[in-house]
Order: structure tokens, then C-alpha cells, then sequence
């Protein structure tokens, strides 16, 4: 619960303003105020009273008055912040969790992976505004296979790429060499495909090859393709249809010939006037799982479905348009349009996008690249022979043999690699083995894996503490949360918790202040909307003429409960009754009343009115700790400027309100 209200806060205080973050422009930095011995400089309050404007958002503009508002919660917000950290707040373990989990949300935006993810999206972004057709041979890599497996599938695919190349048809040779099972029935053509529905080396081949092409063989996890390009064209997004289903066995010539004779009544019963589809789907479609539902199907997209039946439901135009029979694998169709639509804006679907590339082959891609460039940018320079006597020496595939060995053999001073000028050794990857126990997974062998994720964790540590040191707007950034967080800190110490704990201080400020909880004159009230104007009858029969009765309301809510639930609405209670919007316009001398309100009868049944007094405390306490607390805050600011004396720079205080209006 906690978590939540610090997370509500840090975005309350984190906006002094409603106005959004503007970045400032590099300037010579103008001290604007002195707070204690702590200077805080112009730009400071400008980038939180401007958090998060656009960049082509109108002008801002503040009044005196509204500046001067802003100024002080600024102060205020300082004031605590300091004394905060005179507290050692910020050395609490409390404080080290909750700054902890938040940095590692404020730091992915600024990481290099963050930018290098960015590009695929919108790579892969672009690639949806277009469909691929293409056909290939695949060449299967043997289960287990060795390098020399690997050499003779590539030998052999580059021998039928000359052939192709020299004339030979595709299609026979995609029936005569290929290894992806699917050949047998469409030699080799994959239809139209767009984004993210090829693995990745596939789908980067296709998109970059002139249409009628040959590849040179391309790898995958699968083994080698030769692909070739057979056309392009704009992707004409999604549609939804119903269909009919008439199933057949495709091995048993009869029972295709029946299934034929049977689609194309179907289509005649169609062609009728007045038949509904409905009805036609649930008499005769055998595919169970839509036949009782119109038939209807999912919305897809090019490259989801079958290539017939995409062809089919791309190719209907109007909204209720029904295709001729169609043959898929599954046996005859009949399909009706139920609708289309375009692409989605980039917005719409970019976190799909980002948890598609993230759950695919194009992670490790991504991964392989930052770690190329954080090598690059932190001057990583790898001891091969130092790792090559780690790999000689160390047979071991389990933690305790690892450790065993490198202490018998005193490698743990080995230097692996350093980053910057920093070195890293054999006992810096042993620690961090041990604390992280299971072994990573991936390719090569126990030890490769353990080097290559060790590599991985000290890069993307020394980019963060990189960025700490000398990125400005990601330490603005941490200094705004951290600062956040102190506040939330010591308000909620001296505050809010005081405010709601200390039952002595809340019964004394009662006291002092027991004018600001005054009941204004109030009345006992049994109050019946009704709703249902033909009931009305039947409120007088229970309410009239029974006094203020509890009985004859319980009998009522039962009986109306139980025969017509929506024909009333009712409260009960004791209510100022001059500030109810009802109960204002009532006799308080009459025990019963009918009323009609903005075309709306209400029968009213009136107690006892009791005239203003004060409140017991247990009826105000809510207000009570409320306006104690704000009291307690008011003192701390009070004793705060007390303990810390606050000196303005006048003339930077006034180029700051001209900043903010220009």
C-alpha cells in the first residue's frame, strides 16, 4: 500500500505546476535561492515548474500571483528535502530499496539497448505497410549435425542455385531437393507474408531482394534456404469472415465429389431471396467450433491464414458479400465478408510490436549489437590468453568444480578482460557466479556461457554508472525521484503518520478548533426515489401514516426487493438537510411528504431534527486528522525556515518569471 502512495506522490510533488517538462537550453547556471548553506539554481525550479511541456506546446504563461504560488511550494519542497538528508533519511534501507527499483525504470529509456530496440520497432513497423511473396528450398540440417554436415548442405545449395540461376524451373526443384514438408503441395511457395512472421534472417533476405531474384543460401536455425522473390505489394491490412465448411477427406476421390456437390448447393440455397446466413451456417457448415455462432471468424491479416482462403477473403470487397466455393486442404468453403480495416497507427501497436521482437529471434540480434557497441564506447579490451588457459584449465561443468579448480590451480587472479581501466578476473566472474548460482542458458559450453553472461551483466553495469556520471538529463531525472522520495520520507514521518497516530493531538487540536466542526441543523429521514412512476401506490401503502418506523421500512425494502428491485432508490440517515438537495425543500413539521424534483417523485418520511451544535469528536475525526495534519505540515515549513534561513536573489527571481512568460 505504501508503494502505491509513494508512486501517487513522487507524480503530485514531481509537478509543482500543471504545466508539463520542458527541456531547458545549456546556460550559465544563476543561483536563485540560498536555502541554509545549499544554493539552488534557476534552471532547477524552471525544469520542474515546466515538467513535461511539449516541445511545440503553446507559450506558458503565469500570473504574479501564480508564480509566486509556485515559488513557495518549490521553497517548501526544498526546505524538506534538506532536512531530510540532515536526517540521514536518504541512508535508510527503506530509502536504498525504493531508489533502487525506480532507477532501474528511469535508466531503460537512455540505455543504448533502449535506442537500438526503438530502431527495430519502427524497421519492423515499416515492413508491416508491405507484403512479401516468396518461395524457397530449404536444405534440413541432419539431427546432431557437424560442421561437414553444415558444408554439404551449403555445398548443395549453392549448386542448385546455379541452376536456377541457368534456367532451371523452381518449382521442380523446390519438389526435388527441398526439406520443408510443405513442397510436396506448394513447391516451395510461401504465399504473402509481412513483419514478424519469418525468422528473422528469413524475413530480412526477403524484404531486401529485388522481386525474381535468387538468394544466395541464407541461415537459419532451420538449415540453408534459397529464396527467391516472386512479388510485393501494399498490405492491405485485416478482414473478418463467417464461412461454411464442407469437409472431405483429400485421399478418397468420391468423398471429394460429394463434398463438391454439396458446396455448390449450399451456394444455390444462398443465391435464394430472403435466406439467412445464420441459418444456412447452422444447417449445414461442419465446422463445429463457429457453426453455431454465424460461421464467424477472428479478424486476420496476410500470412495468418491458408493461402487460398486468404486470397479468398481478401478478394471480397462489400460488407456481406459472399465468395464462390473455395478448395483449401481442409475441404470446401463458402465465404462472407463481415469487415475490413487498415493498418494501425504506429502508437496503436508499437508495445505489441516491442514484446513480439522481445520474445523472438531478434532479442539475442539486439543484445549481440549493444554489447558490440558498449565494448566500443567503454574501451573493452579482452585477455584471450588468459581466457584460453581459464578454457584449458577448467573442465569442470558445475559451480563446485569450477570453484575447486581455479583455487587448486590459483587462477583466481587471472585478468579476464577490463572496461575502461578497470580489470576484471576469474574470482570477479567466481563471485558473481556464486551469487548468481544458475548457470546462464545458451549456446557453448558451461564455462563459455558463465564468461559471456558475466561480460554482458559488467558492460550494462559500467553503461548505467557511465550514464550517472555523465548523462545531464538522466541525473536531473534521479535527482527529481530521489528528492521525491526524501520528501515523501519525511512528510509521511512528521506528517502524515504523526497526524494519524498521535490520539492526543487530535483531541486537543478538537478542541481549539472544535468551531470548525459544527453539525448545521439536521433531520432523521427515510428518503424513496422512485423510479417506476406506476409504484407510487405501493410506497403510500407501507410509508404513509406510519410515522418514522423502521419496521415499515423493512417491510417495504423486502417486498419491493424481492417483486421489483428497479422501482426505487432509498437512503436513510441523519442529513443536514438545507445542503441535500431533496431534504431542502421539505416541511420539517410534516412526518410524511411527496415531492416532485426535476420530473422525479420522492416520498419522504421526516424523524427527529436536531438543531446546530458541535460535533462529537468520533463523528469529526476523519476532518479532524485531516486539518491536523495539514496544521503539522504548516509548522514544519514554519520551523524549517526557522532552522534553515532562505536568502532570494531578487534579480534572478524576476528573469525567472520573465522566462516562463516568453
Amino acid at each position: 500500500m505504501k508503494k502505491i502512495a509513494l508512486t501517487a506522490f513522487l507524480a503530485l510533488i514531481l509537478t509543482l505546476s500543471s504545466f508539463p517538462f520542458l527541456a531547458q537550453a545549456q546556460e550559465k547556471k544563476e543561483v536563485l535561492v540560498v536555502v541554509g548553506t545549499i544554493s539552488i539554481d534557476k534552471e532547477e525550479f524552471l525544469q520542474l515548474i515546466t515538467k513535461g511541456k511539449e516541445i511545440d506546446a503553446p507559450p506558458m504563461s503565469f500570473t504574479r500571483s501564480e508564480f509566486e504560488e509556485n515559488f513557495e511550494s518549490f521553497l517548501n519542497y526544498k526546505l524538506k528535502v534538506i532536512e531530510a538528508e540532515s536526517m540521514n533519511l536518504d541512508d535508510s534501507e527503506e530509502f536504498n530499496m525504493e531508489f533502487a527499483s525506480i532507477k532501474e525504470s528511469l535508466v531503460a529509456p537512455f540505455l543504448i539497448k533502449n535506442s537500438i530496440e526503438e530502431g527495430e520497432v519502427k524497421k519492423v513497423y515499416g515492413r508491416l505497410q508491405e507484403i512479401v511473396r516468396a518461395r524457397h528450398i530449404l536444405f534440413q540440417f541432419p539431427p546432431n549435425a557437424s560442421k561437414e554436415d553444415s558444408i554439404a548442405m551449403l555445398t548443395m545449395a549453392l549448386k542448385v542455385k546455379t541452376e536456377l540461376e541457368n534456367g532451371a524451373d523452381f518449382n521442380a526443384l523446390a519438389l526435388t531437393y527441398s526439406d520443408d514438408p510443405s513442397a510436396k503441395v506448394n513447391k516451395g511457395d510461401l504465399g504473402y507474408f509481412t513483419g514478424l512472421q519469418m525468422v528473422q534472417q528469413f524475413e530480412e533476405a526477403a524484404y531486401t531482394l529485388p522481386v525474381g531474384s535468387i538468394s544466395d543460401p541464407i541461415l537459419t536455425d532451420f538449415g540453408y534456404h534459397i529464396i527467391q522473390v516472386n512479388g510485393r505489394q501494399a498490405n492491405p491490412g485485416e478482414v473478418q469472415v463467417s464461412h461454411i465448411l464442407v469437409r472431405f477427406d483429400a485421399e478418397n476421390a468420391s468423398q471429394e465429389e460429394s463434398a463438391r456437390r454439396r458446396i455448390s448447393d449450399i451456394y444455390a440455397e444462398i443465391q435464394k431471396e430472403n435466406t439467412v446466413w445464420e441459418e444456412i451456417v447452422q444447417a449445414y457448415s461442419e465446422d463445429p467450433a463457429t457453426k453455431s455462432s454465424g460461421g464467424i471468424l477472428p479478424w486476420f491479416g496476410v500470412g495468418t491464414m491458408i493461402p487460398e482462403f486468404e486470397v479468398a477473403g481478401f478478394s471480397l470487397t462489400e460488407i456481406g458479400e459472399v465468395s464462390p466455393p473455395i478448395k483449401t486442404p481442409y475441404g470446401y468453403h463458402i465465404l462472407r465478408l463481415e469487415g475490413k480495416k487498415g493498418l494501425q497507427s504506429y502508437e496503436e501497436v508499437e508495445q505489441s510490436i516491442r514484446s513480439k521482437i522481445l520474445r523472438n529471434s531478434k532479442t539475442g540480434m539486439i543484445q549481440s549489437q549493444v554489447v558490440a557497441i558498449q565494448k566500443a564506447r567503454f574501451g573493452f579490451q579482452e585477455n584471450e590468453s588468459g581466457i584460453s588457459n581459464l578454457i584449458t584449465a577448467v573442465t569442470a561443468t558445475d559451480l563446485m568444480g569450477f570453484g575447486t579448480t581455479i583455487q587448486e590451480k590459483n587462477l583466481r587472479g587471472t585478468e579476464l578482460f577490463k572496461v575502461n581501466t578497470t580489470s576484471y578476473t576469474v574470482g570477479d566472474l567466481w563471485n558473481y557466479m556464486q551469487d548468481l548460482e544458475i548457470t546462464p542458458r545458451g549456446n557453448g559450453t558451461f564455462l563459455e556461457r558463465w564468461l559471456e553472461k558475466f561480460t554482458e551483466v559488467t558492460l550494462a553495469k559500467t553503461e548505467e554508472e557511465d550514464l550517472e556520471s555523465n548523462n545531464k538529463d538522466y541525473q536531473k531525472l534521479l535527482k527529481e525521484y530521489r528528492d521525491g522520495i526524501l520528501l515523501f520520507s519525511l512528510t509521511n514521518q512528521e506528517v502524515w503518520q504523526k497526524g494519524l497516530n498521535d490520539s492526543i493531538g487530535q483531541q486537543a487540536f478538537y478542541a481549539k478548533n472544535i468551531q470548525n466542526y459544527q453539525w448545521k441543523t439536521r433531520v432523521q429521514a427515510y428518503l424513496t426515489k422512485v423510479n417506476d412512476a406506476s409504484k407510487l401506490e405501493n410506497a403510500r401503502k407501507y410509508l404513509q401514516n406510519k410515522g418514522f418506523d423502521p419496521n415499515s421500512f423493512a417491510a417495504f425494502e423486502a417486498d419491493y426487493r424481492a417483486n421489483f428491485p428497479n422501482a426505487y432508490a432509498t437512503e436513510s440517515g441523519t442529513f443536514e438537510y438545507e445542503a441535500h438537495p431533496i431534504l431542502s425543500r421539505v416541511d420539517l413539521n410534516k412526518t410524511y411528504q411527496e415531492l416532485e424534483v426535476n420530473g422525479v417523485a420522492y416520498v419522504l418520511v421526516v424523524g427527529k431534527v436536531y438543531p446546530p451544535g458541535p460535533r462529537k469528536f468520533e463523528e469529526a475525526r476523519g476532518l479532524v486528522i485531516r486539518d491536523y495534519q495539514a496544521a503539522l505540515d504548516q509548522a514544519l515549513t514554519k520551523r524549517l525556515k526557522e532552522k534553515y534561513p532562505v536568502q532570494i536573489n531578487a534579480e534572478v527571481k524576476e528573469k525567472t518569471f520573465e522566462a516562463l512568460n516568453h
